[in-house]
């Protein structure tokens, strides 16, 4: 079994920052990408950003020059700094991850359980 823990959320006033973590624990031969998505009240989930094992990196639009990901290997956990927070970034964060248990199978996808951000004066 695998499990990717979320925390880090909460509440935080327009102009705030908040750091995101996700560690991924269980019986792991190797990760893939890792990401974070997110999804607002009365909202389809949508992809903020993503990074790969060797670190290269994808943004939404909406995040760029706001948001940072990274991760630690060695951990099995990837961080999201957000930075200059806006109420439009009001939504439940799941992680995301590729997994593999096995040398010999292939990576399916795994999710957290979400982590609250609220942005509100």
């Amino acid at each position: 079994q695998v499990q990717l823990v979320e925390s880090g959320g909460g509440l935080v006033q327009p102009g705030g920052s908040l750091r995101l973590s996700c560690a991924a624990s269980g019986s792991i031969s190797s990760i893939g990408a890792m990401g974070w998505y997110r999804q607002a009240p009365g909202k389809e989930r949508e992809f903020v950003t993503a990074i790969t094992s060797g670190g290269s990196t994808n943004y939404a639009d909406s995040v760029k020059g706001r948001f940072t990901i990274s991760r630690d290997n060695a951990k099995n956990t990837v961080y999201l700094q957000m930075n200059t927070l806006k109420p439009e970034d009001t939504a439940v964060y799941y992680c995301n991850a590729a997994i593999a248990l096995h040398t010999w199978s292939r990576r399916y996808d795994y999710w957290g359980q979400g982590t609250q951000v609220t942005v509100s004066s």
